[in-house]
């Protein structure tokens, strides 16, 4: 009798259409193991990172705005859950294979640092080998966790990962899917946002955007989904109409002006750059301070890599505790 993962590969001959990935067609892993009788191997990706500490992290890193007052504000993880549901809304009406999508999706920002793009910026200036979020997340899946041994992803997961911000080196449509959710998703949510925090009010979006994609922010999602559905089906590329293109691309660069520069939403990013380097200078002078699966980094990469993974990995909180352990008088009292 089949196992469970071999009737679902099985069934994605069917469900997976021949622009997708089918799982019993991946390339494998960096590191051949035995598969899994109940799950195929891009079911395993999901759960790997679904478990992963990079990944509860995600829930006290910011996405936008640092330190919100208010619980409704999105976070890295939220931000990653919306990803998720968008991507494999699209995978699902263009017969993609939806495992690898959300495993894609769920693992596309776990490199991402505290304080969120002000924090990628710093570490950027501060390493002299360059940061950038989305090689990081590689390098958490395939050499951070599970104390320095990795992940152990399917190849095209790790791919999809890399590219999801710049779409090289050129993956699975699953992957393209997952890049085009993840600006889809962070637009309309930091418009919400923007709107809760009194940055924006609504209507304050160019016009187009109301005309075309909606006033609302599930209906401008649902839009844009749609279209992509509608536009890219049949086709071995992910696609919008012209129409809605134009309108996205304006949204975005509305947010850009009006939201990711404001003086006012990000008045408080100048203050994450000293914070940062303070705290990696501390840990370069003294390594024997970071948990011993650094110093073993250190030891095989480099002093400087080992100490900007340490950093990089830090939430919003822990760093700020971190740099009042490190540089805050503490009170004391005469007994």
């Amino acid at each position: 009798m089949p196992s469970p993962r071999e009737m679902r590969e099985a069934d994605e001959l069917t469900l997976v259409g021949p622009n997708g990935v089918r799982a019993a067609d991946s390339t494998g892993r960096p590191r051949p193991e035995p598969e899994c009788g109940s799950r195929t191997c891009f079911q395993r990706d999901v759960d790997r990172i679904t478990h992963s500490k990079a990944f509860r992290r995600l829930k006290h890193k910011t996405q936008v705005f640092l330190q919100p007052e208010g619980d409704h504000y999105r976070t890295r993880l939220t931000h990653t859950l919306e990803v998720a549901r968008i991507a494999r809304t699209i995978s699902r009406a263009l017969r993609l294979n939806e495992d690898l999508t959300e495993a894609i999706a769920l693992g596309h920002d776990l490199g991402h640092t505290p304080f969120g793009h002000a924090g990628e910026r710093a570490l950027n200036e501060i390493y002299s080998g360059g940061f950038k979020h989305y090689e990081q997340s590689l390098r958490v899946v395939d050499r951070l966790e599970k104390e320095g041994r990795g992940l152990n992803l399917c190849n095209e997961t790790r791919t999809g990962i890399l590219n999801h911000t710049t779409g090289r080196p050129r993956g699975s449509l699953e992957a393209d899917v997952v890049r085009l959710s993840d600006r889809i998703a962070y637009i309309n949510h930091d418009l919400d946002d923007a709107e809760r925090a009194g940055i924006l009010a609504p209507g304050d979006e160019p016009a187009i955007i109301r005309e075309r994609l909606g006033e609302r922010n599930s209906r401008r999602i649902d839009s844009i989904v749609t279209d992509v559905i509608e536009t890219s089906a049949g086709q071995d590329v992910i696609l919008m109409s012209p129409a809605v293109s134009e309108a996205v691309t304006v949204f975005t660069d509305f947010m850009y002006e009006a939201v990711y520069k404001n003086p006012v939403a990000k008045g408080e990013e100048s203050k994450v750059g000293d914070i940062l380097l303070s705290i990696w200078r501390y840990y370069a002078a003294h390594p024997e301070a970071m948990p011993p699966e650094y110093l073993a980094i250190a030891g095989e990469d480099g002093l400087e890599r080992a100490v900007t993974d340490y950093v990089s990995g830090m939430t919003d909180k822990y760093v700020i505790d971190v740099y009042m352990d490190l540089f805050i008088p503490r009170s004391w009292q005469v007994r």
